[in-house]
């Protein structure tokens, strides 16, 4: 039975700082956004962590033969069929409420399955880490066969979180050639709402889900690494964080399918909060994304005053 970690929320959260620290333990096999990866590394090509592109990336190589005997026998065009049916954000009250799995379902989550299985094997990790973020994934993953899904829910202030995402960021993997997607503060924070919002049904149905705010994970990794590796069920002695600084940490290269170009980072890695929304954010902004998601911001304890997110 494959063991995954999922890390879930909703983009620009913090959910690539949080694996590529996770990656670094003993026990871990950090793989990046996994949703992403048929359609951008199978059918594109575009670059693994490694850096190479993926058809060129020895460990990814060997999961493709392990999983499918091949990526060339795995038949994109049917996941996609498969994700447009069942993985969706507007399908989750559906995913929620089900007591049994339809064919579909089942189907789909067995293709994520196979991947985690095999990389296991290949890395020799006791636990594999899927940073894909889509809660509409975790509901579909509860459903797969020969599955040991934990999920990670990932919290950051829905005001970070919109400013981050109408900022212009180039995707390294295509070599500059596209831009990470951009939404307006409104939309993101629409789609704040309602992708941290079904993480709390996933764990009403059975599924273990542990949350992380993304400042209080920063303010004390160390800390934070230790509550995550208990919740994972591995081991953790003290030199395992050894790569671990007080403002830093020395990471080693990862096989990242997709995901933030923080993926790529290799050596030192600044460990400090992203405040620049505080400043940046302009105020009619804040107050828009502080009124549509006052409700849930307060349920994770976050204050409403800018004054205090200030100071």
């Amino acid at each position: 039975m494959a063991q995954v970690l999922f890390l879930g929320g909703f983009g620009r959260s913090g959910t690539t700082l949080v694996e590529r620290l996770l990656g670094e333990l003993p026990g871990m096999c950090a793989l990046g956004e996994i949703v992403h990866l048929w359609q951008r590394d199978i059918r594109d090509d575009e670059r693994c962590g490694c850096g190479a592109r993926f058809s060129g990336c020895a460990f990814w190589r060997r999961v493709g033969d392990l999983a499918f005997n091949g990526w060339a026998n795995v038949d994109v065009d049917r996941i996609h069929t498969l994700r447009d049916a069942v993985e969706r954000t507007r399908h989750i009250p559906r995913l929620a409420s089900a007591t049994t799995a339809t064919d579909e379902v089942r189907e789909y989550a067995s293709y994520y399955a196979r991947v985690y299985a095999a990389a296991a094997e290949v890395s020799g990790a006791r636990m594999v880490i899927d940073s894909s973020k889509h809660s509409a994934l975790a509901h579909v993953l509860r459903w797969a066969d020969d599955l040991d899904l934990r999920v990670v829910h990932v919290v950051r202030d829905a005001r970070g979180v919109a400013y981050s995402w109408t900022k212009t960021v180039s995707r390294p993997e295509t070599d500059g050639a596209d831009q990470m997607t951009r939404y307006s503060p409104g939309r993101s924070a629409v789609l704040w709402n309602a992708h941290n919002a079904a993480f709390g049904l996933l764990a009403r149905r059975g599924v273990p889900v542990y949350r992380i705010r993304y400042e209080e994970f920063l303010a004390d990794p160390r800390a934070g690494l230790i509550r995550l590796a208990d919740f994972a069920g591995l081991p953790l002695h003290p030199d395992h964080l050894d790569f671990l600084r007080t403002e830093h940490a020395d990471l080693r290269v990862g096989h990242s399918a997709a995901g933030n170009p923080m993926r790529f980072t290799v050596g030192r890695l600044a460990l400090r909060r992203d405040d620049a929304w505080v400043r940046a954010l302009p105020s009619t902004q804040r107050r828009l994304v502080g009124a549509v998601c006052g409700p849930l911001l307060r349920a994770y304890g976050y204050p409403l005053n800018i004054a205090s997110e200030a100071s």
